[in-house]
């Protein structure tokens, strides 16, 4: 029993540690608003994760055949909403974000529920767990329903612990930031993300539609 929880902690840190669009909206938040709104906006990624997990358990082959067939427009939408979220960090005051935290104005809430989204736009995570599942055997027949449930369980503590150490190390370095690097570094992820989304998108729209590969 001990071993699969172990793999589901490795397995949560492995899915959480790349530095994608969720990873980098942590660091934003954290910079911007505090160590704890990177936190929430981890833990709002880490619900998703726990769903794509439980889904990726309960039915491997159908969820498969599911991306396989809407392969398009789940990637198009995919790309919509990191593009969103980009435009809204690219515009994004950091005085006066700081002012709202001096205020107690900003909201936990929003910051999970936009993490979630966002995250759970990528149905793509469930070929990672797939791979992660396979590679780790972490559902074979000797297992039970309750030592998988388990084990998944632990991936979402691997996640939360994954948040809450970047959290803290960025955190330590917030205070090399003043309001003009925050702004920059706002303006820059937002164009990465708005950049990002983009070219996913005419590469969906051109091998998918066109039959035509950018590389």
């Amino acid at each position: 029993m001990g071993d699969l929880l172990f793999k589901g902690l490795v397995i949560g840190i492995l899915v959480s540690a790349p530095m994608g669009p969720i990873g980098i909206l942590c660091i934003q938040r954290t910079l911007n608003k505090g160590r704890w709104h990177g936190f929430i906006t981890g833990l709002g990624a880490t619900l998703s994760d726990i769903i794509y997990a439980i889904i990726t358990c309960l039915g491997m082959g159908i969820v498969v055949n599911f991306i396989e067939a809407n392969e398009a427009p789940l990637q198009l939408i995919g790309s919509l909403v990191l593009a969103v979220f980009g435009y809204f960090t690219f515009k994004s005051n950091p005085s006066k974000v700081l002012q709202k935290n001096r205020e107690g104005k900003t909201s936990y809430t929003q910051d999970f529920v936009t993490a979630f989204l966002l995250t759970f736009s990528n149905i793509f995570i469930i070929l990672l767990y797939i791979a992660l599942f396979a590679r780790f055997g972490f559902i074979l027949p000797e297992h039970s329903i309750y030592l998988i449930a388990a084990g998944t369980a632990c991936i979402g503590v691997g996640a939360i612990l994954w948040w809450l150490m970047i959290t803290y190390f960025i955190a330590k370095l917030k205070n090399r930031f003043n309001v003009r690097g925050l702004w920059i570094f706002n303006r820059v992820i937002g164009i990465i993300l708005i950049g990002v989304s983009c070219f996913g998108a005419l590469s969906v729209i051109l091998s998918h539609y066109f039959k035509f590969t950018i590389f």
